[in-house]
């Protein structure tokens, strides 16, 4: 695991991101920080999306949170934030979702076994989630995204060896990283340095949908984000002449 002030480009877009918020919230954001380096699992060059950045930015500004640790998560880029519950990055990293693709779990999708879920079934659900950790049936203590849907976040497994999830994890686009039955997975260094202390008593996980609009996701950040633009343009037109 590297850390390196490159990925500090992400708090320095959600400082800008937080201009219209209190100081101390925008502080809480903002480079500078003595809080600990936020850990960098990215590949090299690979730029975060302006979308995360402001639904990032919204959480922390309309404390949507409500003060817990929270991830903001991109299945199309296959990026996970992390962040601590006053808004600073804890950490980066891409991740593997449901093989297909869909913004929404199967009714009764979580009471079969994984080899029963069929695989137009297999989607990693968008949406607003109030997770923790938690008992399952078969794999002991998991971190719970969506207990419903039966969705956890967990390090990645080898238990199946054709389907080179670690090999799929490391490579640097996010073409490949399609490949579970709907849970998300992260490298287990990444887990256990960032997801699993974070996340420790709870959180919040934003997953940005696949097919669905914003709008039917993330209403309330959808709102905001284009009365946001709206007002930028007003402020970009040139003065009449």
């Amino acid at each position: 695991m590297r850390m390196h002030s490159a990925i500090r480009v992400v708090p320095g877009a959600l400082a800008v991101v937080l201009a219209f918020a209190s100081a101390g919230v925008a502080s809480a954001a903002a480079p500078g920080s003595s809080a600990a380096p936020a850990v960098d699992a990215l590949p090299p060059g690979q730029p975060v999306s302006e979308t995360m950045t402001e639904l990032a930015g919204w959480v922390v500004a309309s404390r949507d949170a409500q003060g817990y640790p929270f991830a903001v998560i991109d299945k199309a880029a296959a990026q996970i934030l992390v962040f601590d519950g006053e808004g600073r990055l804890r950490g980066a990293a891409p991740g593997l979702f449901g093989s297909a693709i869909g913004d929404h779990s199967a009714p009764g999708v979580a009471g079969l076994a994984l080899r029963e879920i069929p695989g137009r079934d297999r989607t990693t659900p968008a949406g607003r989630f109030v997770g923790g950790f938690g008992p399952s049936i078969d794999a002991g203590r998991v971190l719970w995204v969506d207990y419903d849907s039966a969705v956890s976040m967990h390090p990645t497994a080898t238990g199946v060896p054709s389907e080179k999830r670690a090999e799929r994890l490391a490579t640097p686009t996010p073409e490949d990283n399609r490949v579970t039955h709907g849970c998300i997975n992260v490298s287990p260094e990444f887990y256990e340095q960032v997801v699993a202390p974070t996340f420790e008593r709870g959180g919040v996980f934003y997953i940005l949908p696949d097919k669905a609009s914003l709008a039917e996701t993330f209403p309330e950040f959808a709102q905001s984000r284009a009365a946001a633009h709206q007002a930028d343009g007003k402020r970009g037109q040139s003065a009449p002449r």
